[in-house]
């Protein structure tokens, strides 16, 4: 295990010292009347449907419980992805992986729960893996429709966002599949959807569940149209060879880091996440 952390270590090193450095930005936020920071979505423009925070607990997205030990690791990650992205004014962020099977989609799951806690930061979740969507199967949410239909069917944005009664947290998640699903992420009107979703709300996170860098062309032809990438890798079974090939695959300026999921700590938590610290 030692190893693997060393060996992401020096992958992750070799991709810093590649990269140009970006372009700072400084923001001042405005004032406002209400309750300073508070930000919340409009809910009126999207779907309502209340997930059981029980289902939830029970298929370990437990973002949604301050109790939970692995909540602090999802705390962990949040504050270094704020303190990475934050300055540069990035707010789209794709999460992929090298290989199926290594916990992305539950990944993207419990960051979004745990920056939905967040005092001054709304999220939205968008499950881009079209060709096998499962973020709405997971939370327990409907799901009748989801991106292809705003893509092929020009869909308006408030019939396929979901509100799952949690502050702060929409979801779009569901719709039927298909197989040219890379061609339609490099869209042009997917470009423009992502443009209209990033900015609806001023503090808003957007997180893209996208499909294995290896087993598809998916995660690629996307990563021109987010801000930056994270890449989940799990313990025991992702190779150092494929975590190497995978990143020589996506955009390295755009590159955060990796999440190192379902490592075995004293603590008997079922899984750690690690992620670098920005140089």
């Amino acid at each position: 295990m030692e190893k693997l952390r060393k060996a992401l270590e020096k992958v992750k090193k070799e991709i810093e010292e590649e990269k140009p450095e970006p372009e700072l930005k400084h923001v001042t936020p405005e004032p406002s009347t209400a309750l300073p920071g508070k930000v919340s979505p409009v809910y009126t423009q999207s779907q309502t449907y209340e997930v059981d925070p029980l289902f939830l607990i029970d298929r370990h997205c437990i973002g949604i419980s301050s109790e939970a030990m692995e909540i602090e690791f999802y705390k962990m990650l949040r504050t270094q992805i704020i303190q990475r992205t934050g300055p540069n004014g990035w707010n789209t962020i794709m999460i992929t992986s090298a290989l199926p099977g290594e916990g992305k989609t539950l990944t993207a799951i419990n960051l979004a729960l745990t920056f939905s806690r967040e005092f001054n930061h709304t999220v939205l979740l968008v499950d881009c893996d079209l060709r096998q969507q499962q973020i709405h199967k997971m939370m327990g949410l409907p799901g009748e429709r989801g991106l292809i239909d705003a893509l092929l069917d020009n869909r308006p944005l408030q019939e396929i966002i979901v509100w799952p009664g949690i502050e702060k947290l929409t979801v779009i998640s569901g719709g039927r599949t298909i197989k040219e699903s890379s061609e339609l992420l490099s869209s042009p009107k997917m470009k423009s959807l992502v443009s209209e979703i990033k900015s609806r709300y001023p503090d808003r996170y957007v997180f893209f569940d996208v499909p294995p860098i290896l087993s598809a062309a998916d995660a690629v032809a996307f990563s021109p149209l987010v801000d930056s990438i994270l890449m989940v890798v799990q313990a025991n079974k992702t190779s150092i060879q494929d975590v190497k090939k995978a990143c020589d695959l996506i955009p390295r300026e755009k590159f955060l880091g990796f999440v190192l999921n379902r490592h075995k700590i004293p603590s008997k938590s079922y899984t750690e996440y690690y992620y670098p610290k920005a140089s």
